[in-house]
């Protein structure tokens, strides 16, 4: 069973790949794997930025509606 990473990790192992494809001595067969990964967790990442921004606007709301009521 693999376990979730956290965004964290994540943004620090896309570091990493680009770090590697920078270097001009990479075999083409190990950069496209890495080219790979690092398209798949910048996927992840989007995804989980955008349920930050849903969650952090439903926040917001919820606060704004509950300042309606008190006035």
């Amino acid at each position: 069973m693999s376990e979730k990473k956290s965004f964290e990790s994540n943004m620090k192992r896309l570091e990493e790949i680009v770090s590697n494809l920078e270097n001009e001595d990479i075999e083409l067969n190990k950069a496209m794997k890495l080219f790979e990964e690092g398209l798949n967790l910048v996927e992840k990442c989007d995804n989980e930025l955008k349920q930050f921004d849903e969650t952090i606007n439903q926040i917001i709301m919820k606060h704004e509606k509950g300042k309606e009521h008190e006035e």
